[in-house]
């Protein structure tokens, strides 16, 4: 995995929105119409490829993925690669994100029914989904059988796709996602096959290696996404919610024994999505665990409610061969952050933990689902070019020259 040796470089956490007539390709898919054509909707998933990877170089982004165009959401494309797993209906969303801390509380409630509102109107959307593609999605994943990997055919689509979109253009690294273990089956009922939850995470973390190491193999980063460690995490208490952290890093690192670790980041989030955030977890809660995992990489949200976290950095020494990457510009937030805002960002951090042990990144995903940006994509390159020239003035301050 690259560092900043000679300057500061930029990267973000891999979902892009998709474009508007990939949309609709994928509304026709979901709804199982006849004129869904899988060989145009592969076709178009490459040339968006493409596209995302030549805009992400444009605005100045060193560590591209491939914007996690062909992937029906972060989670639910696994029963196309999973056996074992079983689809059910549920219930429509609530509408916003609200944890289980907040939902005990009782705090909130006008504010969920007043995005649930939103959503229906299909507010901020340049493409609302027919309600046939919205109803194929309110599915969940249930553990009816052995969890195995059934194999690398779909990664390897992925994989061509994107060595195709970088061919020609000039970016410093490029990784692809995919989802921790811990994020496979972490809702309640999602597993009626193991005995506990333990084997269940296990079960999983030995299937999906298979795509890390596709993945890794194919001479991409690793980046393995596991915003549940947070999310799911503020349902319990500290005491708890440690003992459910140092599990997943004791089951992380079994997982990626053999791999080259070097090359691997873990993304860690507050949820990835709009929301107060009052009760999260925060990092100095769990920093000393997240240190343990076997990854080069951290990526890390620094949504308003955590940037103070930084902080931190004061008196948390980084263990040799790790590198930080800050999200330097948020996702949910129709504000572009000011380059300067950006510089002050990454500086900070570098005087405390080495600018070469810096990475300039995002604080998550821009694309909810295959329908939901989360902002507008005009918003999303705006954010992408302050993030670049935030990384430049934060090099000319840190090495002294552009």
């Amino acid at each position: 995995m690259q560092r900043s040796t000679d300057r500061i470089i930029t990267t973000q956490v891999g979902s892009l929105p998709r474009p508007i007539d990939l949309r609709k390709m994928w509304d026709d898919r979901l709804a199982g119409r006849p004129s869904f054509d899988q060989a145009a909707f592969d076709a178009r998933v490459k040339s968006a490829v493409a596209e995302m990877v030549k805009q992400q170089a444009e605005c100045g982004i060193d560590v591209v993925s491939d914007g996690e165009q062909g992937r029906l959401g972060w989670t639910a494309f696994l029963p196309e690669r999973l056996a074992g797993f079983e689809e059910r209906k549920i219930a429509a969303p609530t509408g916003g994100t609200v944890t289980g801390r907040e939902r005990k509380k009782g705090l909130f409630d006008g504010y969920l029914a007043e995005r649930r509102r939103l959503q229906e109107m299909g507010e901020g959307r340049e493409y609302v989904p027919t309600p046939e593609a919205v109803e194929a999605l309110r599915v969940q994943t249930v553990a009816v059988g052995e969890i195995k990997h059934k194999g690398t055919g779909p990664i390897q689509k992925e994989i061509d796709n994107f060595k195709a979109a970088l061919s020609g253009v000039q970016v410093r690294e490029a990784f692809l996602p995919s989802v921790g273990p811990d994020n496979m089956g972490y809702l309640p009922g999602q597993n009626e096959y193991y005995d506990n939850q333990e084997d269940f995470l296990r079960a999983c973390a030995r299937a999906i290696r298979e795509e890390y190491k596709a993945i890794l193999d194919a001479g991409f980063v690793l980046q393995i996404d596991t915003p549940v460690m947070k999310f799911n995490a503020l349902d319990m208490d500290l005491t708890s919610f440690r003992k459910r952290f140092g599990l997943l890093v004791e089951v992380f690192n079994e997982t990626l024994q053999g791999l080259p670790t070097e090359n691997i980041r873990l993304h860690l989030c507050y949820g990835g999505g709009r929301g107060p955030h009052s009760e999260d977890v925060t990092l100095p809660e769990f920093v000393d665990l997240i240190l343990q995992v076997n990854a080069a990489g951290l990526s890390y949200d620094q949504n308003p409610r955590h940037e103070w976290e930084w902080e931190i950095w004061k008196d948390t020494k980084l263990p040799d061969g790790k590198v930080l990457i800050p999200g330097c510009v948020g996702h949910t937030n129709d504000v572009i952050e000011h380059p300067e805002l950006v510089k002050q960002r990454i500086v900070r951090l570098a005087n405390l933990v080495g600018r070469e042990n810096v990475i300039a990144g995002t604080d998550c995903g821009f694309a909810q689902s295959v329908f939901g940006p989360k902002i507008h994509p005009d918003l999303v390159w705006a954010k992408f070019r302050a993030l670049a020239e935030g990384a430049r003035l934060a090099t000319k301050e840190l090495w002294g020259r552009n």
